[in-house]
């Protein structure tokens, strides 16, 4: 009689755990470029879309939004989209416009020209986000 088994040995087992290490090992940092990848594809995105809207909102309005709450108020915007590098949507920096001389004297409440992200991680291509 003989005393054969099927199956894998200890050894080659090993070696299939092995390939699979270095297989998950070569992928994850692939992973992780192409995860930070996307989110700054999608802030450029956000970024685009909100200067859109306030030049928008200056054309039909002639002034400038005081504030992205203003923009979702007057229905330019459902909500105000998350900043994709802090994962909220309160940290947007609201840059304000500057007054000239004239309306200084008058009472004058300056509207946001821009937005910039709230993060202070630095870009795949070295810049920092809250500089785009």
């Amino acid at each position: 009689m003989r005393n054969t088994t099927k199956g894998f040995t200890l050894i080659e087992i090993l070696i299939v755990f092995t390939l699979i290490g270095i297989l998950v090992g070569l992928g994850i940092p692939q992973y992780k470029h192409a995860i930070k990848k996307s989110k700054e594809t999608v802030l450029k995105e956000n970024l685009y879309q909100m200067r859109q809207l306030i030049n928008q909102y200056y054309a039909d309005k002639g002034k400038y939004p005081l504030s992205l709450q203003t923009l979702v108020d007057e229905e330019y915007f459902r909500t105000i989209p998350i900043d994709p590098m802090t994962g909220y949507s309160d940290t947007w920096i609201e840059i304000p416009e500057t007054p000239s001389d004239e309306e200084l004297t008058i009472d004058f409440q300056p509207g946001i020209v821009d937005v910039q992200s709230g993060s202070d991680q630095i870009a795949i291509d070295g810049t920092a986000y809250n500089t785009w």
